[in-house]
């Protein structure tokens, strides 16, 4: 028996509610898919420059002590790179005590960072406080010779992912505080 106070179904009407349903949750996954087969990639608020064509390090020697540096470590760990342009003074190792210092800000996980220099080691006063945090190396190869600042005092860093792909560089005069937010973003 009907009742006469409700009005009749119109037939098909629940199956248009149920497809519509559907279209709002199949709409952002098909946005998504036609967004990554045209190749758009969303940009990152990160403060370093991505390092494009990405790069593998994992064939790059750099010799710390005589030893190569094992980009990829034991435990998943990134590796800050330090490049100094040429006369590492004052400036360039106030910048570095600011990359040591932005580790530390990592505090529990701070051993999940490397520091890495590579040239010659600053000899300005305040450089016995700093250097003892970074492993100093060279690089024969030159392999990070783009990335390495011409101007006097300043230096530069290169963060390289643990599975040794050269992830973002950081121009000489870069923010050490945006370095510091990066890693925090990236190191968790």
């Amino acid at each position: 028996m009907t009742d006469p106070n409700v009005p009749p179904r119109k037939p098909g009407s629940g199956r248009l509610k149920l497809v519509l349903i559907m279209l709002v949750f199949l709409a952002p996954i098909i946005a998504a898919g036609l967004l990554t087969l045209s190749g758009w990639q969303p940009e990152g608020k990160g403060n370093g420059r991505p390092i494009v064509p990405q790069r593998s390090m994992a064939e790059v020697r750099v010799d710390v002590a005589g030893t190569a540096w094992a980009w990829r470590d034991s435990e998943p760990r990134l590796t800050l790179v330090a490049l100094p342009g040429p006369d590492c003074a004052a400036h360039c190792l106030e910048t570095l005590a600011l990359m040591r210092n932005a580790r530390i800000v990592l505090n529990r996980n701070a051993d999940r960072l490397r520091l890495l220099y590579i040239g010659t080691p600053p000899t300005a006063q305040g450089a016995a406080a700093v250097m003892p945090d970074w492993k100093t190396g060279t690089d024969a190869a030159k392999a990070f010779e783009e990335f390495r600042p011409t101007q006097p005092d300043t230096v530069a860093a290169v963060l390289v992912e643990s599975n040794a792909t050269a992830l973002s560089w950081y121009p000489a005069g870069f923010d050490p505080s945006g370095l510091r937010k990066d890693l925090q973003k990236v190191i968790r």
